[in-house]
């Protein structure tokens, strides 16, 4: 090699290394997701009798929303539209609970896979349903390390030692690769064990119980059980952030912490209601999006699938419709920052069954910064499963038990028929305690709402704006048989 030659592949070796240095390291991503945990129930939100020392440190050194919502209120919808970037009634079978997850929608753990990424799980990931036969070689949001376990504190609680598997997962990162890690606790799902809140040291007197609850020991009880699982998964994602700090990477990494619905209550999980699909949300990365800033803007499921795709330097995938939201995060403001954000979508087809035929309970609702309006199209049929089976997408606990022996408001609220329309005043009426759709004086407000959430509807491709609802009919149930409403009839007593 002469020595022209030599300077001049010298220089070219050079201009790469400079070019590399200046090239941003790619984030890694930590998504953690509690399953059924209410928005609200976390200090940074103002919550005294629920601790979450480690949501409190993300929200306190990045960022807290205050307007996050899935549309779709129930395990596996939720989990679809987060893992694709659409709303539920775009992802055809996965709309439903129990269903199958259609492999032709891209997800954002395969495209930072393919991009380089080193991609898992630990805990729960999409689900339940099925994935295998749509060929998913694993679960849509990856490779599962569940081999740790450990003795949790009740028989409820899952055994899966979730900051283990984490770190099991990270040892098996090659070292020139960012990590996008999916941790899905198990908690706080029922059931849970009686009494294990108040044996933890939780004071009954100090839980707030919503409106549309008995406000009774059996209440009171029951959400204490529940505020010690939310607890326990907190501090799980704890011992993989200090994990992360000892290996000097926590501030290189997207933390993320969620929920995909609330709480497993009556008129919660699984209701097109205010606390059935207000979620808590807070994201932390080092000092990219500044701290301690409570940020107003709506914020639905399907953003997140986008944000990480940016973040990482990657288009969204072209089948995804939710819209990053890395410059609200980056934009180091407080309250309202994008003021287009400010509509929430919601809906369901068929989550548990429990009706003849297994049919469903199809809802449409819009979500602005003062109402929430909500569309039942089928209010002949009793929205929380039919009464015997047992009010079947409702979960089993004391607070419903107690609450199927009282025929009260409470009873209807939670149990019974609901009218074609129900208009909320969310900013004053967060518990959606008064329907104003009857009322003459909100008539403008409630016809404005529906056009526009139709427009909406229709401009994404929902079926059952477009005169193809029959569609949903079609999607088979693919969980245990002795759901099925023949066999609840066959085998089960009534309740």
């Amino acid at each position: 090699m002469s020595a022209t030659t030599r300077r001049t592949f010298l220089a070219a070796a050079t201009a790469s290394a400079a070019a590399l240095a200046q090239k941003p390291k790619r984030p890694n991503i930590l998504f953690t997701i509690h399953d059924d945990w209410s928005h609200g129930h976390a200090g940074a939100y103002g919550c005294k009798w629920i601790q979450t020392p480690t949501f409190d440190r993300v929200a306190r050194e990045g960022v807290l929303f205050t307007r996050a919502f899935t549309s779709n209120p129930k395990c596996s919808p939720c989990r679809a539209t987060i893992l694709t970037g659409r709303n539920s009634w775009q992802l055809k079978e996965a709309v439903n609970h129990y269903s199958i997850f259609p492999s032709e929608f891209a997800v954002y753990p395969a495209l930072l896979e393919q991009a380089g990424y080193h991609v898992g799980l630990t805990g729960k990931g999409w689900g339940p349903g099925d994935f295998k036969s749509t060929g998913f070689a694993h679960n849509p949001a990856g490779r599962e390390y569940q081999q740790a376990k450990l003795k949790p504190p009740t028989d409820s609680i899952s055994p899966i030692d979730y900051a283990k598997n984490f770190e099991t997962f990270l040892a098996a990162k090659p070292a020139d690769k960012p990590f996008c890690f999916w941790m899905g606790g198990h908690e706080p799902h029922r059931p849970y064990e009686p009494g294990s809140g108040v044996r933890a040291g939780k004071k009954l007197a100090e839980i707030d119980v919503p409106k549309y609850l008995p406000d009774n020991r059996v209440t009171r009880s029951d959400m204490a059980d529940y505020g010690l699982e939310v607890e326990w998964f907190d501090t799980q994602v704890g011992k993989a952030l200090r994990k992360l700090e000892e290996l000097g990477e926590l501030d290189n990494t997207i933390v993320v912490m969620t929920s995909d619905h609330g709480m497993p209550f009556p008129r919660v999980k699984g209701q097109i209601y205010e606390a059935g699909f207000h979620i808590p949300l807070a994201v932390r990365w080092g000092r990219n999006f500044g701290s301690g800033r409570p940020v107003d803007d709506f914020i639905s499921t399907r953003d997140i699938a986008p944000t990480f795709l940016e973040a990482a330097g990657l288009p969204p995938a072209g089948s995804m419709t939710g819209k990053s939201f890395l410059d609200v995060l980056r934009s180091g403001r407080n309250g309202t920052i994008d003021e287009s954000r400010n509509t929430a979508l919601i809906g369901k087809e068929r989550h548990d069954i429990g009706r003849p035929n297994n049919a469903g309970y199809p809802v449409r609702a819009m979500r602005d910064r003062k109402f929430l309006y909500v569309r039942n199209y089928e209010p002949d049929r009793w929205p929380a499963g039919n009464p015997e089976t047992g009010y079947t997408n409702v979960d089993d606990g004391p607070t419903k038990t107690d609450m199927l022996t009282r025929f009260d408001r409470l009873y209807q609220l939670s149990f019974g028929k609901r009218p074609p329309e129900e208009l909320y005043l969310v900013e004053k009426d967060p518990d959606c305690m008064e329907n104003l759709a009857d009322n003459l004086e909100y008539a403008a407000i409630k016809r404005q709402m529906r056009e526009k959430m139709e427009e909406l509807l229709r401009g994404e491709g929902d079926p059952r704006m477009l005169g193809r609802a029959d569609f949903f009919d079609t999607i088979l149930y693919t969980g245990p048989d002795k759901h099925s409403y023949d066999n609840w009839l066959k085998f089960s007593k009534p309740k």
